[in-house]
């Protein structure tokens, strides 16, 4: 066998064999184009689209895209898919059938497939004998992923605006409850600015308004500031503070109901799916290329074989 390859008549050689080696390839080949046709093969499309993130932040160590990709690969997403295209009677799968959940797993995974590309965007591949299914599951699946999140985010967002309603609604109690004070403090002992009315009675007194006409009022005003002047002033400041963080509060609180009201999507499409006019798979010039060559290749290491054991029978005759 060795001294075959060696030798320099091995052209010599495959042109005495080059009718059994055609023979032998065209069958190949026909023999390929027939096995890799539709009757064996089912011909199979492919739909796809490419994302980057959008309206998402990244959590612990992961980058947006990571992220996506968990989303896109979660069990609720891959259900609603499995129960929106009936994927079960589609892939053929009997409900009863005793490992039905394993083998339909295996076919949507095998079918569906969510890759990063090397420049940190996202892929949706889908692969079916119908190319318009294939598209359309990976439109469902991109509108899957946008509600998956837009439900996380409300159920987050929603516990933000409980949260806050809690404390706006808290402070505003507080609000209403000092302002009913100083009601109080204004009707019944005519309180109404602490500093301003301290000023004007002091000023009073200092002109001698203290023993005029208007004595009892300025007495009466001067005793009612002297009891109750501190706890007006105290509520005033109170009012003031609850004010400026009842305002604080509201503010933070129509932010989140706004952000749980919003309906964003979280998906920039760079490439969208599409219907293929042309099957993916099975690429049969592949097939009928790899089993010609295959076919040749093994014709001629049996030939080698052949030549070799008639070379050492023929040595062994003439000794």
């Amino acid at each position: 066998m060795e001294d075959y390859f060696k030798s320099k008549n091995i052209v010599n050689i495959l042109f005495r064999w080059k009718l059994h080696l055609g023979v032998i390839v065209v069958a190949a080949i026909v023999l390929a184009a027939f096995f890799s046709s539709s009757i064996f093969i089912t011909p199979m499309f492919r739909s796809y689209a490419v994302l980057y993130p959008s309206n998402i932040s990244a959590y612990a160590d992961e980058s947006l895209s990571e992220q996506m990709m968990q989303v896109l690969q979660s069990k609720d997403i891959r259900d609603s898919i499995v129960e929106k295209f009936d994927l079960s009677r589609h892939y053929g799968i009997d409900k009863n059938y005793e490992y039905y959940t394993s083998t339909l797993l295996w076919e949507y995974g095998k079918n569906v497939k969510i890759t990063k590309t090397p420049y940190d965007a996202v892929t949706i591949e889908v692969w079916d004998k119908d190319p318009k299914l294939a598209c359309d599951m990976v439109n469902e699946i991109m509108n899957q992923y946008n509600l998956k999140l837009r439900g996380l985010h409300k159920e987050k967002f929603r516990e933000v605006v409980n949260n806050y309603r809690t404390v706006t609604n808290y402070k505003r109690q507080e609000l209403d409850s000092l302002q009913l004070l100083a009601k109080d403090l204004g009707v019944k002992y005519g309180l109404l600015d602490y500093t301003s009315q301290t000023r004007e009675v002091m000023r009073a007194y200092l002109s001698g308004g203290g023993s005029g006409s208007r004595g009892g009022e300025v007495n009466r005003l001067k005793k009612n500031l002297e009891e109750k002047g501190g706890e007006r002033e105290m509520v005033s400041n109170l009012m003031t503070a609850i004010t400026k963080d009842y305002s604080a509060f509201k503010l933070d609180y129509d932010r989140a109901v706004m952000d749980e009201n919003r309906n964003y999507t979280y998906v920039n499409v760079l490439n969208k799916p599409f219907i293929a006019d042309k099957k993916g798979y099975p690429v049969r010039w592949v097939i009928v290329v790899i089993s010609a060559l295959a076919s040749l290749f093994i014709a001629i290491l049996v030939i080698g074989v052949i030549e070799s054991r008639r070379r050492r029978t023929a040595a062994q005759a003439t000794v």
